[in-house]
C-alpha cells in the first residue's frame, strides 16, 4: 500500500498527544496507566526516540492542580517560615480585604509646619502647591525651611530632584479630656495627605501581619517540569542571600527569599528528569521526595544569610518520569531504581520499527508534525516523504544493524528542517525530493566530513596545528 496523499497538508495531526508518538506502542500503553494510576516511569533507550514526548503526554492528561502552596511569615520564629496549603475553592474565594484607616485632608487643614515638611506649603508666603514642585509658583522661593542644618541638606537634595523631607510627619495633639494622642500625617504617592491616628496605625499593622504570606507554588502552573543536569538549587530549592539577613527594617523577610525547587513546582504533576544518571548524588534527594511526598527548602550556601532558614513540609507529590541511555543504567542508584520498579515501570524504547505500509504512514505523520511544530518551513510532497523514509531505512541499517524504519527521530528532524530551509531559499511551495537529497548531503556527521577531507582524526588534528595534510581540501586544491 503506497502513501495516499499528495503532500503533508492532507495529513491530519492527532489531537491526542499519545497518538503523536510513533513506533512506541508498548511505552504509550504503559504511559497511559502511569497517568491514570499516578505511577513512576523509567524510559531507557537512545536519544531522540520520544522519551520527552511521552512525559509531556502524561502531564497533558492529568487533572488540573487542586491546591496552591503558600509560604507565610512565622512571627514566633522568622527563620522557620510556615507552609499553608489552599484548595482551589479557597484560592478563588479568598479576596484580600483592605482596611479602611485614616482620612484624607488638605494642606490647609493640617498644621503649617507639617505642610512645610511634606513639601506642600511655602515658608515665605504660605501658599500651597504640589509637593513635586520645588519652587513656590507664588513668590519664587524654595518651599523648605532653612533654619537648621538638616533642613538645609534636605532642601539641597530636593533641588537636585530628590523627594522633599520625609513622606511621614509625627505630631501630638490634645483631645478634649486632656490626653495626648499621636497623629501621623503621610504623603501618598499620588500627592495626597492622609491623617492617621494611633488606632489607624494598629489596624494597618495588623493587616500587614495577617498578609505576610505569598504563593510559593501557584495554582495556575504547568504540570510538566523538566530538569536536566540540575544543580541542587534548581532541583531542591534555596533561600536567596540578603546582606541584611532578615532585619525587620532594612532586610528582606525570610519568607520572601524562599525559592521552590523543581520537585516542588512539579507537585501534582510530572517531574521529567532527562538523563537521570547525570544527577549523581542528587538522585538520593529525589528518592526521599518520592517516599515522603514532602521535602524541606533550606539555604544551600553555608556562607549565605539564607543558610539559617528552613521551611519544613513543602509538598512535592509528583510523578517521576526519568530517561536514561542503556550504557548509563549502572549509574542510577539502586534504591531509586527499586522505588521506581516497586511503584512504577521500566520501559525499553524501540530504536526502529518494521517497514510496513502502516508504519510508513506513521512516518509521514511524523514529518507533518515536525513541519507544524517548526512553523517556518513549507509542507512536503509525497516524493520528499519517500526520500525521508529511505533515509530512515538507511539509519536503521547503519546504526542498529537492523531492517526497518528508524525511531531515532531527532536525526530525521534535523534533515526535515534543513530540507525546509533549502525549499525556502529555492522559493518552492513545498519541500521536494531534491531538497531532501541536498539536505542529506549537507547534514552528514562531522566524522564523515573529516574522513572525506583528511582520511583520519589524527591527520585532521595535525592540520589544526598547521601541519600539512596529505590530502588538500577543496579550498586549497
Amino acid at each position: 500500500m503506497s502513501l495516499d496523499f499528495k503532500n503533508t497538508k492532507e495529513i491530519a495531526i492527532p489531537a491526542n498527544p499519545f497518538d503523536r508518538i510513533i513506533g512506541q506502542d508498548e511505552a504509550v500503553s504503559i504511559a497511559k496507566m502511569v497517568a491514570t494510576q499516578r505511577r513512576h516511569l523509567l524510559l531507557v533507550g537512545p536519544p531522540g526516540t520520544g522519551k520527552s514526548m511521552l512525559a509531556q503526554a502524561i502531564a497533558s492528561v492529568l487533572p488540573k492542580p487542586g491546591t496552591e502552596i503558600w509560604i507565610c511569615h512565622n512571627q514566633f520564629n522568622a527563620e522557620k517560615p510556615i507552609i499553608e496549603i489552599k484548595r482551589q475553592e479557597q484560592v478563588s474565594s479568598e479576596q484580600p480585604k483592605q482596611v479602611q484607616a485614616g482620612k484624607f485632608v488638605s494642606p490647609n487643614q493640617i498644621p503649617s509646619f507639617v505642610a512645610e515638611r511634606l513639601g506642600f506649603r511655602c515658608v515665605r508666603c504660605g501658599a500651597t502647591s504640589s509637593p513635586t514642585v520645588s519652587i513656590c509658583p507664588q513668590c519664587g522661593a524654595t518651599k523648605f525651611v532653612r533654619n537648621d542644618n538638616r533642613l538645609v541638606e534636605q532642601a539641597s537634595a530636593f533641588m537636585e530632584g530628590q523627594k522633599p523631607e520625609s513622606n511621614r510627619v509625627y505630631t501630638v495633639r490634645h483631645d478634649l479630656s486632656g490626653k495626648d494622642e499621636q497623629i501621623i500625617y503621610e504623603r501618598t504617592p499620588e500627592g495626597n495627605i492622609v491623617m492617621l491616628t494611633a488606632d489607624d496605625v494598629r489596624k494597618i499593622n495588623n493587616q500587614i501581619k495577617a498578609g505576610a504570606k505569598r504563593p510559593l507554588v501557584p495554582l495556575s502552573r504547568s504540570l510538566f517540569v523538566q530538569v536536566s543536569g540540575a544543580s541542587e538549587t534548581e532541583l531542591l530549592g534555596d533561600v536567596r542571600h540578603d546582606p541584611y539577613g532578615g532585619h525587620p527594617q532594612i532586610g528582606t523577610p525570610n519568607y520572601m527569599r524562599v525559592v521552590p525547587g523543581a520537585i516542588h513546582e512539579a507537585h501534582e504533576g510530572v517531574l521529567y528528569v532527562d538523563e537521570l544518571a547525570t544527577l549523581g548524588n542528587l538522585q538520593k534527594y529525589i528518592l526521599s521526595a518520592m517516599q515522603d511526598k514532602t521535602f524541606p527548602i533550606v539555604g544551600r550556601n553555608p556562607t549565605s544569610s539564607g543558610a539559617s532558614v528552613r521551611v519544613e513540609g513543602v509538598p512535592c507529590d509528583f510523578i517521576l518520569v526519568g530517561s536514561v541511555n542503556i550504557n548509563d543504567m549502572p549509574q542510577i542508584i539502586p534504591p531509586l531504581r527499586s522505588r521506581i520498579r516497586g511503584d512504577g515501570y521500566e520501559v525499553l524504547m524501540n530504536a526502529f520499527m518494521a517497514d510496513t505500509p502502516v508504519n510508513r504512514k506513521k512516518m509521514a505523520q511524523f514529518v507533518a508534525q515536525e513541519i507544524l511544530r517548526d512553523g517556518k518551513i513549507p509542507h512536503a510532497t509525497k516524493d520528499a516523504i519517500e526520500e525521508i523514509i529511505k533515509e530512515a531505512k538507511n539509519l536503521t541499517k547503519s546504526i542498529d544493524n537492523g531492517n526497518g524504519l528508524t525511531l531515532r527521530l531527532r536525526n530525521l528532524s534535523g534533515i526535515i528542517k534543513l530540507a525546509g530551509d533549502l525549499a525556502i531559499l529555492d522559493k518552492s511551495e513545498f519541500i521536494e525530493a531534491k531538497h531532501v537529497s541536498a539536505a542529506l548531503k549537507s547534514a552528514r556527521p562531522i566524522e564523515d566530513q573529516i574522513h572525506e577531507k583528511y582520511d583520519s582524526w589524527w591527520k585532521a588534528g595535525a592540520a589544526d596545528y598547521g601541519a600539512k595534510s596529505h590530502k588538500p581540501g577543496p579550498e586549497t586544491a
